[in-house]
């Protein structure tokens, strides 16, 4: 039991700083820092314009399908890096594998276009 106190009590002390660092930050930011709120900052932030609506209404479908989008296009751009940069340690298999992949994401992305999931009124 004692060894293994010891070999966890680094962790605790790291944790420990690291707490007391947090803790004197924020404290210091509060006393720090000039404390000058006005209505403009304490109120919520929405897009740029006022707020209208609850915050629990419902959203039109093309937010979440431009979501996905986005999604799709950023692990893309996630799985090219890493590909392009052992394209030549990974020979024709990565090659192929990485077209088919594109080609699957393309014929996704001329899906939703085709259907209209770009177009905004």
């Amino acid at each position: 039991m004692e060894g293994l106190l010891s070999e966890y009590f680094p962790i605790l002390v790291f944790l420990a700083i690291a707490g007391a660092i947090a803790v004197a930050m924020v404290g210091a930011s509060f006393l720090l820092a000039r404390q000058q709120p006005n209505s403009e900052k304490l109120s919520p932030y929405e897009c740029g314009f006022e707020p209208f609506e609850d915050a629990r209404m419902r959203f039109d479908v093309r937010y979440y399908l431009v979501a996905i989008l986005f999604i799709i296009f950023d692990l893309e751009v996630a799985f090219l890096f890493p590909w392009a940069v052992s394209l030549g340690d990974i020979g024709l298999f990565g090659f192929w594998s990485m077209v088919v992949f594109l080609g699957v994401l393309t014929i996704g992305f001329i899906y939703e276009w085709m259907k209209g999931a770009l177009e905004w009124e």
